[in-house]
């Protein structure tokens, strides 16, 4: 039960996260099968619902004419099937090729996603369609001739925002252990991102760049995308809530933001 001095609204939306994330976490649960409210964006049998992408701005995806976005996707596609299967319940990247990219694209979300991967693995979570929720491999040591790349201080962070910018490395360290799953939530109204990670924050509110247009906001929509390289990695328990204007609106206001920023 969730008892707390909160207001009515606060309250729910406070019980609703936690119902969501204990439902992830409850080993008994079938596996993709998606605690209510949310849907599974992977199926846990085949790539229904997904195609190709790359690091690539939207907007100038959505400047191409028809034919030559849907070529250009068609590409992204054909290297993306070469390297990703579905093995187990569990969605395969060997380290290369084009990333996993939602066919819809998505506004305000909260997200759940599971991984497990391996030594010298480099990964994140693209949102609409914008770089990154990093995974790191931890065991690497930072680089001295790349000071911005500190896989030491863990994975979690925006990783592509503007160095020493508030979130763009994670607030505690939480990976686990190479064969043991780990666990998003991402929750993002407007350009803020919230991160807890293995059930700890790591990102607390904050703006997630316009890695291709710094003085822009992130779009108002775009997909989900997986991104890999440098060493395999699994996925599971895929899932997405979408969060509605006056949900987002509740949101931004406990933490005095505007969505416009």
């Amino acid at each position: 039960m969730c008892h707390s001095p909160m207001n009515t609204s606060t309250r729910s939306l406070a019980c609703f996260a936690a119902l969501a994330v204990a439902c992830l976490s409850l080993p008994c649960r079938a596996e993709n099968q998606p605690p209510p409210g949310f849907i599974a964006l992977f199926n846990g049998q085949d790539l229904t619902g997904w195609q190709g992408g790359s690091t690539f701005d939207p907007a100038k995806l959505a400047a191409m004419t028809p034919e030559a976005r849907a070529a250009q996707i068609a590409k992204w596609t054909a290297t993306m099937k070469d390297h990703w299967r579905v093995e187990n319940g569990e969605l395969v990247n060997d380290g290369k090729g084009d990333y996993a990219t939602t066919m819809k694209d998505f506004g305000d979300f909260e997200l759940l996603i599971q991984y497990k991967t391996v030594a010298g693995a480099d990964s994140g979570v693209y949102l609409r369609g914008c770089p990154q929720v990093q995974i790191w491999d931890t065991n690497q040591p930072d680089r001295p001739a790349q000071p911005d790349r500190q896989p030491k201080l863990g994975s979690g962070g925006l990783y592509n925002n503007t160095p020493h910018t508030p979130g763009r490395d994670p607030l505690v360290k939480a990976d686990k252990p190479f064969g043991e799953w780990n666990q998003f939530r991402i929750l993002m109204t407007g350009s803020y991102v919230s991160v807890w990670f293995n059930d700890q924050l790591v990102v607390d509110h904050n703006i997630l760049e316009n890695y291709f247009d710094r003085k822009s906001p992130v779009p108002a929509t775009g997909p989900v995308q997986l991104q890999t390289h440098g060493g395999e990695i699994r996925w599971r328990n895929i899932f997405l809530r979408e969060i509605g204007s006056e949900e987002a609106a509740k949101i931004l206001a406990t933490k005095g933001k505007s969505a416009a920023k």
